[in-house]
């Protein structure tokens, strides 16, 4: 192996983890993330469980002393007071110090090449982001034509705005069940032992990406990360998909196909959804005078609030074009009863 090599093998990726009331969920997600095929991870966990901390919990230890002994480094933050899930990432991103970060549930199953091929995409395109979007197999034997189509990249990867009411936006679909399994297995050859044989990654174009995402940390920063959680109230969603769509017009962004990760389709943690970041904030960032945080700082973000809950009374046409908004199923666990 050549030097230029050896230093990408080398180079470390920073695994940002947001947790809450999922100790076994947690656990089987940071075991496949210690099964990876990159081994050079830095893992940094921000619970906001209720109760009992989650990285206390028996099944989370043991899977953190395998982590820390097999040379990936791991970090436990405890964050009692929740301000909302943008808050929760801004909090992670500061932590992240590499050239790129991966965001990942605390709900997903990741096959053992998939950090290493999400790596490998968006250092060959230099893009913003590279997503795997999730597979959720209890869906396998209900078939979606309409909600199956794709579009690949043929070039290179260059930034879209895809915002509610653009084209673009419909492309989410193709994200929720199991429809992107039922394309892969359409496209994808079946090899002798009866598995899907695994052919050259492909990039596809994407309205957005959940669960499992890895960003260029500078672009996404530039973009203005999640700074804006201070002009949402604490009950809220979609934050990943508005600092996605930011990042995508500035820099790009896709997702991989095959995909390589899983969703436990547990029950969501976020349950008020009548607040949607990209229903309610504009797509550019705005402008701040200094920054919230700098690379690897270990400070909480300092609230500037711009639309706190006791507002919205005094702003009925905010609070009605949030909450009647169209929801796209950002997270592929609905509320239980409702099929994404």
């Amino acid at each position: 192996m050549n030097a230029s090599g050896q230093a990408q093998v080398q180079e470390v990726i920073d695994v940002l983890l947001p947790t809450r009331n999922r100790p076994a969920a947690l656990a089987v997600t940071l075991a496949t993330l210690g099964a990876q095929s990159w081994p050079a991870l830095r893992i940094v966990i921000a619970d906001q469980s209720d109760g009992a901390d989650a990285c206390a919990a028996a099944e989370v230890q043991a899977v953190l002393r395998y982590l820390r002994a097999t040379g990936r480094g791991v970090e436990a933050h405890r964050r009692p007071l929740r301000r909302g899930m943008a808050e929760q990432r801004a909090f992670l991103l500061a932590q992240a110090g590499a050239r790129y970060c991966l965001f990942v549930d605390d709900d997903v199953i990741l096959e053992p090449d998939l950090v290493a091929r999400l790596h490998s995409t968006i250092r060959s395109e230099g893009c913003g982001f590279v997503g795997s979007a999730l597979h959720g197999l209890s869906y396998l034997g209900e078939r979606r034509p309409l909600q199956e189509t794709i579009e690949f990249w043929d070039g290179p990867v260059t930034p879209e705005v895809v915002h509610p009411g653009t084209t673009a936006w419909t492309r989410h679909h193709l994200h929720s069940a199991a429809n992107l399994f039922h394309v892969q297995s359409s496209l994808l050859e079946e090899g002798p032992d009866g598995r899907l044989s695994k052919q050259e990654t492909r990039r596809y174009k994407v309205a957005w990406v959940g669960g499992c995402v890895m960003f260029d940390t500078a672009m996404l920063r530039a973009a203005g990360g999640f700074d804006f959680w201070a002009a949402l109230p604490s009950q809220h969603c979609g934050e990943d998909v508005l600092a996605q769509q930011r990042v995508m017009a500035r820099f790009g962004g896709c997702a991989i196909f095959p995909s390589g990760a899983y969703h436990m389709e547990l029950p969501t943690t976020v349950t008020a959804r009548a607040i949607d970041a990209p229903y309610v904030l504009p797509l550019a960032a705005q402008p701040a005078s200094q920054p919230k945080s700098q690379p690897g700082s270990q400070a909480e973000p300092q609230p500037e609030p711009q639309l706190l809950e006791s507002q919205l009374d005094s702003q009925p046409e905010l609070q009605q074009t949030s909450c009647s908004a169209p929801q796209p199923a950002h997270d592929p666990a609905p509320p239980h009863g409702v099929v994404p």
